[in-house]
């Protein structure tokens, strides 16, 4: 009973082992050791006396759920609401709390946060602003994740529309133009960008840099317009080239299905609080960098959220 995650090649992996253990190459006792440490954890789980999962919760699940046999299908449908709305709001809290603000305005003055929900126009813009497979990442429904609205939720774009005032127009232009952008008397834009999901290997990357069109959408309408940028990524991407341009930007990580909780802060309802959990980088030049090496020489510090307080704003 040696378990592996091997979900393709696994007569060759068998083999493999085999061959190695026959030779002498792994001892036996490693294996016995493997075995020994997945048997206790199914023994203490009481996984030979009830082998498969309680199906009672599954009404908790946001989506719907149908068991045949053994086996538990997953059915993805926008229309469900099954989710408890307390085990949404507790979710929605873990957003606005997690939520790190790197810069807030051009000077320390001069803050762009918490933004008025009482405006004339406002731009949300960048490929993440409406896609709560976007916001999730991977291990979402399907193994490395999806684009869209694949299950029940808010995304940031929604939240916004819910949030600011009935008077104030929001236009959605995922990646507005210069031209656009001049002939429209934006207050202030909100840039959603970042990331597509993802999982392990095939989330490696030897560049961290935000994917296209990420950039260009920044590099337009943050030099056009007044803008807080909304990074959606698992990790620290290289963000230094955009700095001086942009007027606030928020690692809002993946904020999956309760995109009101960004809002929540951004408009200041509540304050920000979140500190980074990792250094932030400059350059994957200095990576790995960590807090003591005798180079470091962070963009943001471990550590390091810069905060604001509730202004209910208008």
């Amino acid at each position: 009973m040696l378990q592996v995650m091997v979900p393709y090649n696994y007569t060759e992996f068998i083999d493999g082992l085999t061959y190695l253990v026959k030779n002498k190459f792994i001892p036996m006792s490693r294996i016995d050791d493997a075995v020994e440490r997945i048997l206790r954890v199914k023994f203490t789980l009481g996984l030979f006396e009830n082998p498969f999962a309680d199906y009672s919760m599954t009404k908790y699940l946001g989506c719907q759920v149908s068991q045949t046999s053994s086996r538990l299908t997953i059915i993805r449908n926008a229309n469900l609401h099954l989710l408890k709305q307390e085990h949404r709001d507790l979710a929605r809290e873990a957003v606005r709390k997690s939520l790190v603000l790197l810069k807030n305005g051009k000077s320390s003055t001069k803050p762009l946060l918490p933004l008025p929900k009482r405006a004339s126009k406002i731009l949300v813009a960048g490929s993440h602003a409406n896609s709560i497979g976007y916001q999730s990442g991977g291990w979402t429904i399907d193994w490395q994740g999806s684009s869209g609205n694949l299950t029940v939720g808010t995304t940031i774009l929604s939240a916004v529309e819910k949030t600011v005032d009935p008077n104030t127009q929001v236009i959605y232009n995922e990646n507005p133009n210069q031209d656009y952008l001049k002939s429209n008397n934006f207050d202030f834009a909100i840039v959603v960008v970042g990331e597509p999901p993802y999982t392990e290997t095939f989330g490696d990357n030897l560049n961290l840099t935000i994917p296209e069109p990420g950039p260009s959408t920044i590099k337009n309408v943050c030099g056009s317009v007044k803008c807080v940028v909304v990074l959606i990524a698992g990790r620290p991407l290289v963000v230094q080239p955009f700095i001086d341009t942009i007027d606030a930007l928020v690692a809002a990580w993946l904020p999956g299905t309760e995109g009101q909780g960004v809002t929540d802060v951004l408009f200041g309802d509540y304050g920000f609080t979140g500190k980074l959990a990792r250094t932030w980088f400059k350059s994957v030049d200095q990576l790995p960098m960590n807090v003591g090496d005798s180079h470091y020489d962070p963009l943001y510090p471990f550590g390091f959220g810069l905060t604001t307080t509730p202004t209910k704003a208008t």
